[in-house]
């Protein structure tokens, strides 16, 4: 896989874009100040879990399975964990890397932004899951960042992904005290987008979602169970 020229500009086998026109600034920032109040703030996660068991049920104990911004480790490194797999989390944010660590201390965490994937030294994995990362991306970066993935998976293998239902492009939000900037699709647009990077949608769900904190609104979560086409 190629990787950077030294500008900041990607070229892979999928097309290439300027990363140097992106700014990530104060995504991680603001996730090391959450911390653990983003379990507090989504306590109910019915959406990620059965996500995470069709994943988890597809594939033979052992296997190795990417968790793509993987946050706290709850639920979901947790849950691959228990029921057998290998887990190596990737994140940008020291603090959720910790939580992680504490959290699930049989898996993997690294401090990768997933934009880098294609030019780190993983090897390919099994299945891989993207709760809710691939929205912290602003839209011209999202079909790199879903190609990369489908270069980090083998053979037919399953990905999971959850977005936010919503027509925002790096829209700035308040969140749990911060401000996040967040990108998302009406559902036929990301089914569409999805398709593209060469993903088969095996099946979907919705569900509308309330989260405890007041300062986070109401959303539509989507969640995309999907294999890779060879």
């Amino acid at each position: 896989m190629s990787g950077s020229d030294g500008h900041g500009a990607y070229h892979g086998a999928y097309g290439s874009f300027d990363r140097a026109s992106i700014d990530r600034s104060g995504q991680a920032e603001a996730f090391d100040a959450i911390g653990d109040r983003y379990d507090e703030a989504f306590p109910h996660k019915e959406g990620q879990i059965a996500a995470g068991q069709w994943l988890a049920d597809l594939l033979p104990p052992g296997s190795r399975v990417l968790d793509v911004g993987c946050g706290t480790g709850l639920p979901t490194a947790r849950q691959l964990t228990d029921a057998g797999h290998r887990v190596t989390g990737i994140d940008v944010s020291p603090a959720m890397l910790k939580l992680c660590h504490d959290n699930v201390p049989e898996g993997e965490f690294l401090r990768v932004d997933m934009a880098d994937l294609e030019s780190s030294d993983l090897v390919p994995f099994d299945g891989a899951v993207a709760f809710f990362s691939l929205l912290m991306l602003p839209r011209v970066e999202i079909p790199f960042a879903l190609r990369m993935l489908h270069e980090q998976i083998r053979d037919d293998g399953p990905l999971v992904i959850a977005m936010v239902e919503a027509d925002v492009d790096d829209f700035s939000i308040p969140f749990l005290g911060n401000t996040i900037r967040v990108s998302g699709y009406l559902r036929d647009d990301l089914r569409r987008i999805v398709s593209e990077a060469g993903f088969e949608i095996a099946s979907e769900d919705a569900y509308a979602y309330a989260p405890a904190s007041t300062d986070v609104p109401p959303e539509i979560q989507l969640f995309l169970h999907c294999r890779r086409r060879p």
